[in-house]
Parts: C-alpha cells; structure tokens; sequence
C-alpha cells in the first residue's frame, strides 16, 4: 500500500525526477546500512563467534573432558554467536524493513548507525571481558548497558512505526504478533544479562555465570528470543518460499502460548516439565507453519541452490530432534552430554541452518536487489554445516555419556566441517555484496543523468 501511494505522489508531483532521485539516494542509504550490519555480524559469527567454538572443542576433545576449557571461554562464544552473530543480523533486517525510515531527512538514519556502534561495542566488550579477563568488573555491566541501550533505540524505532500504521484499527498480523513475542523474549534477555552482569562483577570471583543459572538462560536466550523470532519469520516468508498452504494462524499463536510456558518453567528450574512443554509447543509450531506438508505451488528457487526447501525442512527436524533430546536428558541423572547435544541440534541445526537457508535468499534482495554470488557455494555451506551438526550431536552422546572412545576423535571432525561451512557462507555473501552492482544506485545515477 505505501509503494502505491508513493507512486501516485511521484505522477501527481510538479518535478517527479527529484522524488525519483531522493528515494533512490535513501535506498542506497539504507542498503548500505544493511550491508554494514550483515558484514559485522559476519565478523562475529567467523572470529569471536565459531573459530573461538572450534578452539574450544579441540581442546576438549585432546583431552576427552569437556572440563578443560574455561567457562568463561565457552560462555563468551555463545554470547558472539547469539547476540554478535544473529542479534546483529535481525537489528539490520529490522532496521530496513521499517517503511518510516524511507520517509524521513537523512539524518534519521543516525538512530540505526548508533545503535549499531552501541550494539557492536557491547559484544565486543563482552566477549573482552569473558576471554581476556581484563578489567571485566568494568566491562560487563558496561557491555550489557551498551546492547540494552542500542536495543532500546530499536525497540523504539519499532514500535514507532507499528504505532503509526496501524492507528489502532488494523488488526496484526499473526507473524508479526510472533515476532513481537520473540521481541519480548529479547528484551527479557537482555534485562537478565544486565542485571546477571551487574551481580558478577559486584560479588562475583570471575566473569563466569554459575553453570545452574547459565542453563536456564540459555533456554531463554535460545527459546525464548531466537526460536519464536525464526517462527515469525518462518511464517511470513515459507509460504512464499516453499509454495505452502495458508498458515494455521491460530495453532501457531498456541505454539509461543506453550513456548513460554516452557521457557518460564526453565527459569523455575522445573527443566522435566519445560522440556516436555517445549517439544510440544515445537511439533505445534512445525504444524501450524505446514512445514512438512506438501506445498499448493511450486517453491519460489530462483536466485538460490535448488535444495532450499529440502534444508529448511531439514532445520525444523532438527528442532524436534533437539526438543526430544532435552526432555532424554531432562529424565537423565548424568546427561551432559546429552544436554550439549541438544543446545547443538538447535543453535546449529535448527538456527544457524534457517540463517543459512533465508539469509542467502533474501539479504542479496535486500541489500539493493543483488543476486547471490554463487549457489553452488550456498550447497556447499548448508550441506557441511548439516554434516558437522550430525557429527557434533552424535559424538557428544557418544562420548560425553561413556559409550565409545573413538567419538572423541569426532569431535575436531565436526568443528572443522562446521568452521569450514561457516568461512564458506561468509564468503559467499561478502562476494555478494561486493561483486554486484546495487539497484538503487543504478536509480540514483539514472535520475542523475535524466
């Protein structure tokens, strides 16, 4: 509807070249912006995000315990993969897929670049402070300050322009209704981290989150943030991108009504009763989205490797199998290496799998109607980072729960196969974006000329 109204303000308009010439110099702003916060997400995920992962788990797999590395070291690599990684990824997409900001002056767009400066100081102080142990009674609280701060801004940024077009008379959509829920499972995340940052480095002997408190903000952090915005997402675009029938709005509300049920009870410490709940509110989730069911059209492929639909199937496949392990270990009385199973079967399987697949379908559209690089390197980088979340998943039982010896072996395996497919993502949309000419600035020069 906006596109049309502009269009009529461009025909009715006295000197319809200079509209024509302001809206394609804001595209290539907000382009830019995008690309700006992809790239630096891409730097997260690489560095401080997988190669710090990979570190950590050769050292464990040299010495067969997972108990030789710090804790600090592992807790600060999830917190680059995802705030640094996936949190940067959904402020940008977030960011430039809000309408408003293709309607204001130029200096608008001060509040996503500071919120980016703000969003990326924060990961990088915290992961500063959780590798390098320098100063970190400062820079935690400081790290977790700066990321509630740039998310605030986001935040208001947001609800702003939700505010602004709907009036209070049309109703949401059920996707967006998902997102926001995944948006209050962030800012719940977010509180808790400062709040847990400020209790460290107040009474705290290191910059290590008790292991009783750390899982239940992993579930959090994971089911509570990152799963109900993927659903979000899964609804808005799956229908298009697989061909699928109509959404079961209703029965997707149901999944994040039982999604935190479950996460609450996590944070209760009632883990047998969340992880139940959580596997139940996954299978109505993957019903609801018709996942699994035969698509009404053919799946919208172009610009992509022809196996799209088959990974993003493969990711919700991970997610039960993620769900289903958590309530083994849940009944478990030793299943360490059963709970690590089933954080890897959904950060990797479930999560970074769906980035992989609709990030390199729609961040080339998005950055200024590029076309992926290459496809063939999007197969390469979906398919190893399926067969490194198999050997991970499979070796942590395997070894961590005492069944076999030689799956420690597997361990480096599964690290070097995942690194290599996450170096190979990185690269195939860092070529993107280097290598294609940006539509918008192709208008922008051609309203020049004209």
């Amino acid at each position: 509807m906006s596109s049309v109204i502009q269009d009529a303000e461009i025909r009715n308009s006295p000197r319809p070249a200079a509209i024509v010439e302001a809206t394609a110099a804001r595209e290539i702003q907000l382009s830019r912006l995008l690309v700006a916060y992809i790239s630096l997400g891409l730097l997260f995920m690489v560095l401080p995000g997988t190669f710090l992962g990979v570190w950590n788990l050769l050292a464990i797999s040299s010495h067969h315990s997972a108990g030789t590395v710090p804790a600090a070291w592992i807790q600060a690599h999830g917190h680059a993969q995802i705030f640094g990684w996936i949190g940067t990824f959904i402020l940008g997409i977030g960011y430039y897929s809000i309408p408003k900001l293709r309607r204001l002056n130029p200096f608008a767009l001060w509040t996503p670049w500071t919120s980016l400066l703000l969003w990326s100081t924060g990961v990088t102080l915290r992961w500063v402070a959780g590798v390098y142990g320098w100063q970190w009674r400062i820079l935690l609280p400081l790290s977790g300050l700066l990321e509630i701060s740039a998310f605030l801004l986001f935040f208001r940024v947001v609800s702003g322009h939700r505010a602004g077009d709907t009036d209070g008379k049309r109703k949401l959509e059920t996707w967006v209704l998902v997102v926001i829920a995944g948006s209050l499972g962030w800012m719940a995340t977010l509180v808790l981290n400062l709040f847990s940052a400020a209790l460290l480095a107040w009474r705290g002997s290191s910059p290590v989150l008790p292991h009783s408190f750390d899982q239940r903000f992993l579930v959090l952090q994971t089911w509570g943030f990152l799963v109900p915005f993927i659903w979000g997402f899964s609804a808005k675009w799956l229908p298009i991108f697989l061909g699928l029938r109509p959404l079961h709005s209703r029965r997707l509300t149901w999944a994040v009504a039982l999604n935190s049920a479950g996460v609450i009870a996590a944070l209760l410490d009632w883990f047998t009763l969340s992880t139940i709940v959580l596997l139940a509110g996954f299978a109505v989730a993957a019903h609801a989205l018709r996942v699994f069911e035969a698509g009404e059209r053919p799946p919208k492929i172009k610009g992509v490797h022809s196996t799209l639909p088959f990974f993003i199937r493969l990711a919700y496949v991970w997610g039960l199998i993620s769900s289903a392990l958590a309530v083994w270990a849940a009944l478990t009385a030793e299943a360490v290496g059963i709970w690590g199973a089933s954080r890897h079967a959904l950060t990797v399987g479930f999560i970074a799998l769906m980035v992989f697949c609709v990030g390199q379908r729609v961040l080339p559209a998005f950055s200024g109607m590029r076309l992926l690089f290459s496809t063939k390197l999007m197969f390469a980088a979906t398919a190893l980072l399926s067969l490194g979340c198999f050997l991970r998943v499979a070796a942590e039982i395997l070894a961590y729960q005492g069944f076999v010896q030689w799956a420690w072996s597997c361990l480096p395996v599964s690290a070097i196969t995942e690194l290599t497919a996450v170096a190979i993502f990185a690269a195939n949309l860092a070529l993107t974006f280097a290598s294609r000419k940006n539509r918008g600035e192709l208008q922008y020069r051609s309203a020049q000329a004209a």
